[in-house]
């Protein structure tokens, strides 16, 4: 058997994950400002803020909208799948145990909708209307 998380229920272990995992670094706005500190409440309702590089520029979604429209099959068959673009971390959640998944699933689940969808992928060829964040290596300037 694969490892797995043990909690009291699947939305204690999927809060942790949630937590360890880092979801909310891209998921939850103000995150970074609050130093880890937003009320669940505000937790994972998406971004505005773009993440661009040579895919064209992606954004991290509303995972409380996203919960109440998949079923918990389609939840694990997404990160199954690595359904997305970057940034997200798809093969950190290939190999997740199934029971993982679904505690990710059920807690975000348990904080219901909230939120707008997040904006659509641009496509590489095309200017973001919102501001981005440029996932590209920089070469330093040369120094004299």
């Amino acid at each position: 058997m694969s490892p797995h998380v043990a909690a009291g229920s699947a939305e204690e272990a999927g809060r942790y994950l949630i937590l360890v995992g880092g979801c909310n670094d891209c998921h939850t706005p103000g995150w970074d400002r609050s130093s880890g500190k937003l009320p669940t409440s505000e937790w994972l309702t998406g971004s505005d803020v773009g993440y661009r590089g040579p895919w064209g520029t992606s954004y991290a979604a509303n995972l409380r909208i996203s919960a109440q429209n998949l079923s918990e099959e389609a939840w694990v068959r997404m990160f199954r799948e690595a359904a997305g673009r970057p940034p997200m971390p798809w093969l950190n959640y290939v190999t997740l145990h199934e029971g993982d998944l679904v505690a990710m699933y059920r807690f975000v689940r348990s904080l219901g909708e909230k939120g707008v969808p997040a904006p659509r992928a641009v496509p590489p060829e095309e200017e973001p209307a919102t501001p981005y964040i440029l996932m590209v290596p920089q070469q330093p300037k040369s120094r004299p």
